[in-house]
């Protein structure tokens, strides 16, 4: 007789558990393969700072590469390993670089290699220019750079990703790229009635003298530097950066020019200058008095303003320079020469994120003027121990009675700034006459009102930052010329034309957030138990001075001898003041044990967050859904 027993009621039910096991592995499986096929390019950037979502100014160099450009990222793990600070810094680059791969359409190819030591790795990490650093005193070499090479075997690289610049990783990406597509070096014009390619009069007379500025030697390193006429028509149409110099008495030509090649797209660095020191100490025959140059007319039209009137004087970073004769000091801080540091320079712009100090020498302000809707970015200011004085106080120059005198105004100067916005033209009537005689240029471009976008331009009031004497000091080693910067003017002219030369997409981009961020409410609470560590140590340190000289004065009798019998009387007030000292001792201890307690307490409160809040989360969020679920069953059931 055949058993006909129906399965049992839980034996069905666990093949159904495990049937819809099985499909939700399927299910999994599935998904992850459609997502990998559909989906690879989606991305969520939840970091609080955006750190991997790259800028406007990087999508448009990237999608607008017209050749494969190939990035190799050379990483040795064994860095990681010695140094988890960049090993995790190593994640961010990596995944970075693979936001620009993504975001090519395949022009960007990007390879991650391990240099391994004495391998061909390694060697073709040396050979595209990066940089090894010895690990440890075994002597073995680890890298961590990123190389980049073009269908023209055109090279660009950067030979160590320092943790330090990770503000500025972006921008030292997509410069990279940029030039990697751009390989033609950039065009600077110079217009300037500074002898900045050097005076052959002085040569002639003085053997080594006036040779070229170091400015204009470090210039010409990284691009095709282009001298401008004063009397130009045009602006050359290979121009891509023009720096204005210390221009003075410019003929309307000249302002014209200017004008069109900004409103034309061009970048303009503009140095004007209220009392120039560099043409001050090279006076020369039939040389005008007057030391300032101005570019009021184009400022005016285009909502700057750089007066030539006042000067700005800075107590912080004055310069100590030699008191007059009639001076019993022998050095006194000059206030009209001052170098700029620390948050006198902004750390958001590339130009300036890494500088120590600007030296400024007879510096006048930049500000845009009112109602205007330019946009100003400071880049350079005067610290709060600053003040504007007449242009007269150093044109003949007093330092004892300027510092005597100073009486800071509590604002910031604005010294340097980036401009950007729509600009109209400072000629409205077109072309301005020419002089009888002069032929008027063939080839000059078409008259425009108005910029056809935002314009980018750098402004200046002080051209000293030129000089070399306020930035470098030069020394003859066995007849050759060594130039040694004592100041960062060099790095901050070149690092504002590279970015002006990089086009709008380079200028906009801008400092970014770090990986690496403090635990700012650990070193608050630090901080504030320090601080009352502090207050009770300091009058710890009160008492115990205080019971000191009360036991000299219980140990010497009324005539300052010793004193060798102690009443119960002093032995008492001397068992007191030790007792004093106990409790004081022990209110330290408390101090410290709260202040470890209270940082424990956070750790492990950001522990179980961390650890136990999002599976927590997911957890409840499964319970709720499987109860909704089962609700609406039950609802359907009825």
């Amino acid at each position: 007789m055949s058993d006909t027993t129906p399965p049992k009621p839980r034996a069905r039910g666990a093949w159904i558990s495990l049937g819809a096991l099985l499909a939700a592995v399927a299910l999994a499986v599935g998904v992850n393969l459609l997502a990998d096929r559909f989906l690879a390019r989606a991305r969520i950037d939840l970091t609080e700072q955006r750190l991997y979502t790259l800028s406007d100014g990087t999508r448009s160099v990237v999608g607008n590469l017209r050749d494969p450009v190939t990035l190799r990222l050379f990483y040795s793990r064994r860095l990681g390993a010695a140094a988890p600070l960049f090993g995790a810094y190593a994640d961010r680059v990596r995944e970075m670089l693979r936001e620009y791969a993504l975001l090519s359409n395949g022009k960007i190819r990007l390879e991650v290699l391990d240099p391994e030591p004495f391998s061909e790795t390694e060697d073709r990490a040396l050979a595209l220019g990066l940089q090894g650093v010895p690990l440890d005193n075994a002597g073995e070499q680890v890298y961590f750079g990123v190389a980049g090479t073009n269908l023209l075997d055109d090279e660009r690289s950067i030979a160590f990703l320092q943790p330090d610049r990770e503000r500025f990783l972006e921008y030292d990406i997509t410069r990279l790229v940029y030039e990697l597509s751009n390989p033609a070096r950039p065009v600077l014009g110079v217009l300037s009635s500074l002898p900045l390619n050097g005076d052959p009069r002085v040569m002639m007379r003085a053997p080594g003298g006036g040779q070229p500025f170091q400015i204009i030697t470090q210039l010409r390193q990284f691009f095709t530097v282009k001298d401008i006429a004063a009397d130009t028509q045009a602006i050359p149409a290979d121009v891509q950066v023009l720096m204005v110099a210390h221009a003075q008495d410019l003929p309307e030509a000249a302002l014209y020019a200017i004008d069109q090649f900004v409103l034309r797209g061009g970048r303009l660095l503009a140095l004007t200058d209220p009392h120039s020191e560099s043409q001050a100490v090279r006076p020369a025959a039939g040389a005008r008095p007057n030391t300032a140059s101005s570019l009021d007319r184009l400022f005016a039209a285009w909502g700057i303003e750089a007066p030539s009137d006042k000067v700005v004087v800075d107590q912080r970073g004055a310069w100590r320079v030699r008191a007059g004769q009639s001076d019993r000091a022998g050095a006194v801080d000059y206030l009209a020469w001052f170098s700029a540091q620390g948050d006198s320079l902004s750390r958001a712009d590339v130009a300036t994120g890494e500088l120590s100090q600007v030296t400024f020498a007879s510096a006048g302000v930049v500000r845009k003027r009112e109602g205007t809707a330019i946009e100003l970015t400071p880049l350079v200011t005067s610290s709060a121990q600053s003040a504007l004085v007449d242009v007269a106080r150093v044109r003949e120059p007093d330092p004892t009675r300027l510092l005597t005198e100073f009486r800071p105004d509590g604002g910031r100067h604005v010294l340097l700034a980036r401009l950007r916005g729509t600009l109209a033209t400072a000629f409205p009537e077109g072309p301005p006459a020419l002089p009888e005689g002069t032929a008027r240029a063939a080839d000059l471009p078409a008259h425009r009102a108005i910029s056809e976008g935002p314009v980018n331009l750098v402004v200046a009031n002080d051209a000293d930052i030129l000089e070399d004497r306020f930035w470098v000091r030069t020394q003859d080693f066995f007849g050759q010329q060594v130039a040694t910067p004592t100041s960062d003017n060099g790095s901050l002219v070149t690092n504002l034309v590279d970015t002006l030369a990089g086009g709008d997409n380079l200028i906009s981009l801008r400092s970014r957030g770090e990986s690496l961020r403090p635990f700012t409410r650990v070193d608050a609470m630090r901080a504030e138990a320090d601080a009352r560590y502090r207050q009770t140590e300091r009058g710890l340190t009160e008492r115990l001075q205080a019971t000191e000289r009360r036991l000299r004065e219980l140990r010497q009798g009324p005539g300052g001898g010793a004193q060798t019998v102690i009443t119960p009387e002093q032995r008492a007030e001397i068992d007191a003041a030790r007792a004093e000292i106990v409790r004081t001792r022990q209110e330290l201890r408390g101090v410290q044990r709260g202040l470890r307690q209270g940082i424990e307490n956070l750790e492990t409160w950001l522990r179980v967050i961390n650890i136990a809040l999002v599976p927590a989360l997911i957890t409840v969020f499964a319970i709720g859904l499987a109860v909704l679920r089962g609700r609406r069953r039950a609802a359907a059931r009825g």
